[in-house]
């Protein structure tokens, strides 16, 4: 993995490496409580679905919704790579308290991780972005091999917890989240020099100012926790507060969009305002599999595949297969077909992934209408559900992280990056919303469920479909607007 760099030498090309492999390790302990949260609240907490999937979305909200502010955060008060590191910790100390498996602990554990994972990600994203200059067309290549990076470290923590899922030994499972954590910060102490900060406010600022601001960031971490504790207690106000967050946040980037200058810079901005509302579409979708497709794939899939129980969190691993192999492939690919005068550029990406992402939802209605008599539908089906979801993950996530170096303006390119993230966090909610939708599984049964199911499935499906056909009819006004970006 050879890439241009700003700095140029060894030492950039050692921070990309180092960054590598701290996303694997980085992402495990997430994967853990991603993929297993609904089934612990429903199976050994005694929450209802409905509770369960709600508080799920006030997770991805939360997770999300902090990049924003980690963005500003890191550049401006800890620095990228310190706030990564205490990030790390919160979430090793989450995931003990976790293990204690009571509802109190619950709350508490997961908002010191929630502290931690939701700040520290966009670091992780911008300590890379400015290894690039903006023209570097290696860019996208260094964010496909980080997230395949990302994705490998999602197999490990899917693979561990549906192993303790089959046994429900949840305890067992929170402590290994902490694995995965542990070894990230080791890997970041070691690296310590080369991660540092080359182009951020706060190295700008004289040697009082950046006491006084690293104190005031300490004090913002002890203070979120408990305020995240409240809000996880209180799920569906949170969910309202989000979704009205994301609005405003919205609505203040469009406002500053217009005010600002020069020309070219605004119509990128623009450019951004557009493709995020896209990608809050497919982000909803894909937020359904902690969530209501999690729940459908418990309930309603023929799980013993070839004589072998596949725990719900294993089929996820579909989803981290195609990333991990088709992320560096799809970068070759692109590399050549470009080279050869095909016109690959965001718009067209950001289209294509709307429709993968689309099929992927229809397919399931198929499933459910070839299903036995008994309901349960074919494992299949959600295979090639899962199949499609990720080659529209690779078509629009990689390149959403990396497109932000190229459409924001330097001085907004961590609170952009952020704020990209946040969709996310607002998309969670809104798949909460979805979920909630879906018919409840407890004491019912699969023949009985199933058509809700597959009415949900095909209105989400046609959904994404139709707004990948709108992304295709501004495909000439987005090319204008974004102009130098291919």
């Amino acid at each position: 993995m050879t890439i241009q760099t700003k700095n140029g030498g060894a030492t950039g090309q050692e921070g990309t490496r180092a960054l590598f492999f701290i996303q694997i390790f980085a992402t495990l302990g997430f994967a853990v409580l991603y993929s297993t949260l609904v089934l612990y609240a429903t199976k050994r907490l005694g929450f209802s679905e409905a509770q369960a999937n709600a508080m799920m979305g006030v997770f991805g909200a939360f997770n999300y919704g902090l990049h924003l502010f980690g963005g500003y955060l890191g550049g401006r008060y800890l620095s990228n790579r310190n706030l990564f590191v205490l990030g790390m910790v919160l979430q090793v100390i989450g995931c003990w308290i976790l293990s204690g498996q009571s509802a109190d602990g619950l709350y508490w554990g997961l908002a010191m991780f929630l502290t931690g994972s939701g700040l520290n990600v966009t670091c992780i994203n911008m300590m890379l972005t400015q290894r690039f200059t903006p023209e570097d067309s290696r860019r996208e290549s260094a964010f496909l091999w980080n997230y395949a990076g990302m994705n490998l470290g999602f197999f490990i923590g899917f693979t561990g917890a549906g192993y303790f899922q089959l046994q429900e030994h949840y305890q067992a499972l929170f402590l290994f989240a902490t694995l995965g954590n542990a070894v990230a910060i080791v890997i970041s102490l070691l690296r310590w020099k080369t991660l540092a900060d080359i182009d951020t406010p706060l190295l700008h600022v004289n040697k009082s100012q950046l006491r006084l601001r690293m104190l005031a960031g300490l004090l913002i971490l002890v203070v979120l926790v408990p305020i995240i504790r409240l809000m996880l207690t209180h799920a569906d106000f949170t969910g309202t507060f989000v979704l009205i967050l994301g609005a405003v946040v919205f609505l203040l980037l469009a406002a500053t969009t217009l005010r600002h200058r020069p020309r070219e810079e605004q119509r990128r901005m623009a450019a951004y305002l557009i493709l995020a509302l896209g990608a809050l579409v497919f982000w909803t979708l894909y937020q359904l599999a902690p969530m209501g497709l999690m729940l459908f794939t418990e309930h309603n899939i023929m799980l013993n595949v070839w004589g072998i129980r596949v725990a719900p969190q294993w089929v996820q691993n579909i989803n981290t297969l195609v990333i991990v192999f088709g992320g560096p492939l799809l970068a070759m690919g692109f590399r050549n077909m470009r080279e050869r005068g095909w016109r690959i550029d965001i718009p067209l990406q950001f289209a294509s992934s709307l429709f993968c992402i689309g099929l992927g939802m229809l397919v399931l209605p198929v499933g459910i209408m070839l299903a036995g008599g008994d309901g349960m539908v074919a494992f299949k089906w959600i295979a090639i559900s899962y199949i499609l979801q990720s080659l529209a993950e690779l078509l629009i996530s990689p390149v959403g992280y990396a497109m932000i170096g190229r459409l924001a303006p330097l001085r907004y390119q961590g609170v952009m990056m952020g704020c990209w993230m946040m969709v996310t966090g607002v998309a969670s909610v809104l798949a909460g919303h979805v979920s909630g939708m879906m018919p409840e599984n407890s004491g019912s049964s699969p023949a009985l469920t199933n058509p809700g199911y597959s009415h949900i499935f095909m209105l989400l499906g046609c959904g994404s479909v139709a707004t990948g056909l709108i992304l295709l009819l501004l495909m000439p006004l987005l090319r204008r607007l974004i102009q130098t970006t291919r």
